[in-house]
Parts: C-alpha cells; sequence; structure tokens
C-alpha cells in the first residue's frame, strides 16, 4: 500500500525539496517530482546550485521525451504533465493536482509552503487520500525548513 507524508509550514518548498531530494539520492532512492511549470524551474536551477559542492542528478522531462535508457539512469525525474510509466517508486507533489493512479508509488511526499491557497489545496488532497483509505502521516516543518 502507498505510504503517505505531508510536510507542512515549509517555508521555502523549493529549498526544502533539495534537501529531501540530495537525501533519497544518497540513499540510492529514485522520485518523480511533480509541480506546477515555474516551481518545477525553480527547483531545476536550485538543485544545480543549493549545495556548493554536490550535485543531485534530475532531468527534466517535458514533450521532448528522452530515451528510456536516458531516464532510466537519472534517479530524479521532475515533470509537470502525466505521470510516465514506468516511473520511479518515490513521488514528491509541490502542489501539482493528486495524480489519478497511486499504484505505481510505495511513497507519496506532499510539501507544503505556508500559502493559503497551498494549504487549502494541500487539505483536499490529504481528504483525498483518506477517503482512498491512505495512511497518511504529518509532519509540522515551521522554522526548521
Amino acid at each position: 500500500m502507498t505510504q503517505v507524508e505531508f510536510h507542512t509550514g515549509v517555508a521555502d518548498s523549493v529549498h526544502f525539496a533539495c534537501r529531501l531530494l540530495r537525501k533519497a539520492h544518497r540513499q540510492g532512492e529514485r522520485v518523480m517530482v511533480t509541480a506546477p511549470a515555474p516551481v518545477l524551474e525553480a527547483l531545476d536551477r536550485a538543485l544545480w546550485t543549493f549545495a556548493a559542492h554536490e550535485f543531485v542528478p534530475h532531468r527534466r522531462l517535458g514533450a521532448d521525451r528522452p530515451s528510456p535508457a536516458v531516464v532510466t539512469r537519472t534517479p530524479i525525474w521532475l515533470s509537470e504533465g502525466p505521470i510516465p510509466t514506468p516511473c520511479p517508486p518515490i513521488l514528491l507533489n509541490l502542489g501539482a493536482p493528486m495524480p489519478a493512479t497511486l499504484h505505481s508509488f510505495s511513497r507519496v511526499i506532499e510539501v507544503l509552503d505556508t500559502d493559503p491557497d497551498e494549504v487549502r489545496t494541500g487539505r483536499a488532497r490529504w481528504r483525498d487520500y483518506a477517503a482512498r483509505g491512505l495512511n497518511i502521516k504529518h509532519h509540522t516543518v515551521g522554522e526548521r525548513s
């Protein structure tokens, strides 16, 4: 069953996502990141620069889909469109609508900042996950992000 985690009260969701993705990469995990285009653009830039001596390998997926061999070797996928198949087992969502199918993910991580609209849509996603019978863990980040 898919495990769902919410991280709320995040001051800077892009920076927080960079830290999560760095940790996932260090642990050998593969992650699909979904978000609106401006957020993905900021995340793409930040993954190159947020730590001076580190690089988190990632690939932004768009209309020009790279070859399956390239995507398979890349641990972090950034996508604003439909979830491709096959895809990594972990989904990190930074404000995109909840995907219609969750069965391909072992874990879904939702990161919510303090913007009232983001909080409102995040609560709606929480209710949708709960309605599907999924177990949800909540982490209040607050000032630590």
